[in-house]
């Protein structure tokens, strides 16, 4: 099976409470410490490898994030999704060939425009037209394919618009248009069963610290897990601890 038939089926067929789990790699270590803990795939974060390589979410270079892309890539034998933002205004062809070249299988493609600081996090940003991301999207699949899982990012709960009909309505559109998953992106937990229902295929949900499980978000409708930038953060916390023992 190849890497991206492979991270396909791992989306399907899942029974509630058991979610696929996608840990969040910054770097070529934090990968392969992921993998040898038994994940099964893994899914970059944009603000996480932003931090790792000194920017604020948002402001890497393509060329640089597709390049640290690669080496998380190289380091790991399981398929990894990329978080590609929202695309860096390339072409769609373009963009998946330049995807593809790194060795990813998926990716996060996000359905509103950033403000200064708008990442995962939050920050201004506005939402684009539904019907203009569709398209996008639309173009992304007919150039990628079979190759690549795509994740279409919803950002309407982000960006403050609460209302789970909103989510819902722009995520048939991106499924119709040939998204794999759909991820309205800090949903709270108590609206993935209406999102559940409304929404056809697989639902992608952020776990925070403090917040429910990725089992608890299974149960409410999730079928996949990530984590944002949220492991590196822990990691960094852990880091400050050592250090200020150190000093």
């Amino acid at each position: 099976m190849s890497p991206v038939a492979a991270l396909r089926a791992l989306h399907h067929d899942r029974a509630p409470g058991d979610p696929l789990v996608l840990p969040g790699p910054w770097d070529a270590a934090s990968a392969r410490v992921f993998e040898e803990a038994g994940s099964p795939a893994l899914a970059t974060p944009s603000a996480g490898i932003a931090l790792s390589l000194g920017y604020e979410d948002g402001q890497v270079p393509p060329g640089e994030m597709f390049a640290a892309i690669a080496r998380i890539v190289r380091s790991v034998s399981v398929p990894v999704s990329a978080d590609i933002e929202g695309g860096y205004g390339l072409p769609a062809k373009e963009l998946v060939e330049r995807l593809l070249e790194t060795g990813a299988v998926g990716c996060n493609l996000e359905d509103s425009v950033r403000g200064e600081g708008g990442g995962e996090g939050g920050g201004e940003g506005v939402l684009r037209e539904p019907a203009e991301q569709a398209d996008f999207l639309a173009e992304v699949r007919a150039a990628a394919g079979d190759r690549l899982f795509v994740n279409a990012r919803v950002d309407t709960f982000l960006r403050g618009v609460p209302e789970v009909a909103a989510a819902v309505e722009r995520a048939r559109l991106y499924v119709a248009a040939g998204a794999d998953c759909v991820y309205p992106i800090l949903a709270p937990p108590e609206a993935l069963p209406a999102l559940r229902a409304g929404i056809e295929g697989p639902l992608n949900a952020v776990a925070g610290a403090g917040g429910p499980s990725p089992q608890e978000l299974g149960k409410l409708g999730a079928t996949r897990i990530t984590f944002g930038p949220g492991l590196l953060h822990r990691s960094l916390g852990a880091l400050r601890d050592i250090a200020g023992e150190l000093v």
